[in-house]
């Protein structure tokens, strides 16, 4: 089965206070001019909270219309009045005043033509960087995910999100337009599964799982951040882990709810164990970690603190054999997610709060996972982010355990050690 499946299955609640997909500091706020807000205006859609039914009852008549875009040729300075009126009078020349039946949407508004360039691209191109198409014989990205956005609005923003992302990574020259269309897709996408995750039940669950699982796939493609490490931050919580956190809410809830028909794990035939070409690197690799064991163990003296490292190194282990089987059947990338991030994931309670505080043996340990980041940069929305995490251990640690980074640095940066001066 893909393998963004598998990783967010994995995922282990840290706090039963936390609260899911609520964490975000950087989504723009809403201004909540009547009728319509200013960034449903300027996205060219009709505001899904302009009445108090548009949250918790879709009305499944609206169809898609066709809406001029602020991303259009000639459309970005004219108000939403007269680009309405433009459209209307060309239709006979031009296509953007006609209607597009797709009766039974929940998606209220209209879509632009801007928007179908990002569901083109998704269902023509993006879907193939998220699944290993091998093994993905029930279409989730291909096919359903895309059929999902047209009766679920969360879906549909954030699908179009990760498809501007993905653009931006490819057309470098045009990457400030995608940017503000994710940045854009990425709001609606969040306040919309905001808005229905008190309605959660059987029926809506995978397509909940689903939104949040792609509001986590955003955010790693929508590169990395400054001050923000994926489990520990300069301030306060980190982003990233309170995402996650909603995804597994979602999940510790609803298992066997969300992963059964199309999301059900398929296991592959095609892992076997580790190539004798890549043994000896593994090796390399378990011999670096087991020297940091002895180092901690021999300074971690309290036996709760001391079997909370040993479960985590352990666990560290056993994902650097499980990513080389995964590399010596010829796969990287994506489909290495569930054993990186899972790691994280499987974390207790307690080495997260470690983390956060910046304990120097937590860090040094976090250094290392940083390793398998590496080996998912074939993946666009992972590029950049070992580097950038190996970067926050490294200014976030004392002069004198600069030395137990030496490995880290040597793999992810490929040189000797040295300390960093660049903010990424």
């Amino acid at each position: 089965m893909l393998s963004i499946f598998r990783a967010l299955a994995c995922f282990i609640p840290r706090s039963a206070t936390d609260t899911p997909l609520s964490g975000h500091t950087d989504l723009p706020q809403c201004d909540e001019k009547k009728p319509h807000c200013t960034k449903c205006v300027r996205h060219s859609i009709e505001c899904d909270f302009a009445s108090p039914a548009a949250s918790t009852s879709p009305d499944r008549t609206r169809r898609f219309r066709f809406r001029p875009s602020k991303y259009q040729p000639g459309s970005r300075t004219s108000s939403p009045s007269t680009r309405t009126e433009a459209v209307t009078s060309s239709a006979a020349s031009a296509s953007t005043g006609v209607q597009c039946d797709l009766a039974g949407s929940a998606l209220s508004g209209g879509i632009s033509f801007a928007d179908l360039k990002l569901y083109h691209h998704f269902v023509t191109s993006t879907y193939k960087t998220l699944a290993d198409e091998k093994v993905d014989h029930k279409r989730v990205w291909s096919h359903h995910v895309p059929q999902w956005g047209i009766s679920f609005p969360s879906i549909m923003h954030l699908i179009l999100a990760l498809s501007a992302l993905h653009l931006a990574h490819e057309d470098p020259a045009s990457r400030t337009q995608f940017i503000a269309q994710a940045d854009d897709h990425f709001t609606f996408g969040v306040r919309s599964v905001s808005a229905v995750l008190c309605l959660l039940n059987t029926e809506n669950c995978q397509l909940i799982y689903m939104s949040a699982a792609l509001i986590c796939l955003v955010y790693f493609g929508r590169g990395p951040r400054r001050g923000e490490y994926l489990v520990f931050s300069d301030v306060g919580r980190s982003e990233w882990l309170i995402l996650l956190h909603g995804v597994h809410s979602i999940v510790s809830q609803n298992h066997d709810r969300v992963f059964t028909g199309v999301l059900e794990p398929i296991p592959d035939d095609s892992i076997g164990g580790v190539s004798d070409e890549l043994q000896a690197e593994l090796d390399e690799h378990l011999q670096q970690v087991q020297q940091v064991q002895a180092f901690i163990l021999s300074h971690v003296t309290d036996e709760t603190s001391r079997t909370l490292f040993e479960a985590a190194i352990s666990d560290l282990l056993w994902a650097f054999e499980e990513v080389y089987k995964m590399r010596s059947a010829g796969k990287d990338g994506i489909c290495l997610m569930h054993l990186v991030v899972g790691w994280v994931y499987r974390l207790r309670a307690e080495m997260i709060s470690l983390l956060e505080q910046k304990d120097r043996y937590a860090l040094i340990l976090f250094g290392h996972w940083s390793i398998l980041l590496v080996y998912q940069r074939s993946s666009w929305l992972m590029q950049g982010w070992d580097v950038h995490v190996l970067h926050g251990v490294r200014t976030s640690l004392g002069e004198e355990d600069q030395q137990w980074l030496a490995w880290p640095i040597q793999v992810i940066e490929g040189g000797v050690p040295t300390h960093s001066t660049s903010i990424l």
